[in-house]
């Protein structure tokens, strides 16, 4: 009677469980429009790169005004570290950048020649070049850390191409990205996590040689 009246529990409560309303399933993030569409492009000289196919071509802006190509200027061969942000952000923002400004100092001469750091504004409509260097001097950035802003459609799509375009500014990622691009090595890391962890994610890439080449 005794181990009836478990199974019988058990099978009450197993079919509580299954009663409950199943979680809501999170509303994907849709692409934002592909600036490719709605401008007229040259020609490239020479087939371009599946890795430049990827993260495309799109212009934009440093903290200096310059303008760059985000594959050709800011990543290809490169070692980045990436992350984004916003200037009138004041919950995870400044701490992450902080994060990024540690690892500035612990990687020294390197950066600029070794690795480059690259700080990407999900609100460029606010954030100028002019208040991107006023921001990046708080964080004492140095050469070789880039914060970058433009038209917001070229924004938007490199954002989308490292997996960090979101449709409400607030909802931008504390994943910092690490990558590798001339050996494919890709890591993320939590921006908001211990300094040392970091800047060990970091070194890690900077130094990978890639897979040995085959005999």
């Amino acid at each position: 009677m005794k181990t009836l009246l478990t199974v019988a529990l058990v099978c009450l409560a197993a079919a509580a469980v299954r009663a409950q309303p199943a979680p809501p399933a999170p509303k994907p993030v849709a692409p934002p429009p592909d600036p490719h569409a709605a401008h007229r492009q040259q020609p490239p000289a020479q087939e371009p790169t599946g890795a430049q196919k990827w993260f495309t071509d799109v212009e934009l802006l440093t903290q200096d005004g310059a303008k760059v190509r985000f594959y050709s200027d800011v990543l290809k061969g490169k070692t980045v570290v990436v992350n984004a942000f916003f200037t009138t952000c004041t919950s995870v923002c400044p701490p992450m950048n902080r994060s990024m400004e540690m690892i500035q100092e612990a990687l020294g001469d390197r950066v600029g020649r070794d690795v480059f750091l690259v700080s990407i504004t999900v609100d460029p409509a606010t954030d100028t070049p002019p208040r991107l260097k006023e921001y990046a001097r708080k964080f004492h950035a140095r050469a070789g850390w880039l914060f970058l802003t433009g038209k917001k459609e070229n924004v938007d799509w490199a954002l989308y191409k490292i997996g960090q375009y979101v449709e409400d500014r607030d909802d931008h990622s504390t994943v910092i990205i690490v990558g590798n691009e001339a050996t494919g090595l890709w890591k993320k890391a939590f921006g908001l996590g211990k300094a040392d962890e970091l800047i060990r994610i970091v070194q890690e890439v900077v130094n990978d040689k890639g897979a040995p080449a085959q005999q």
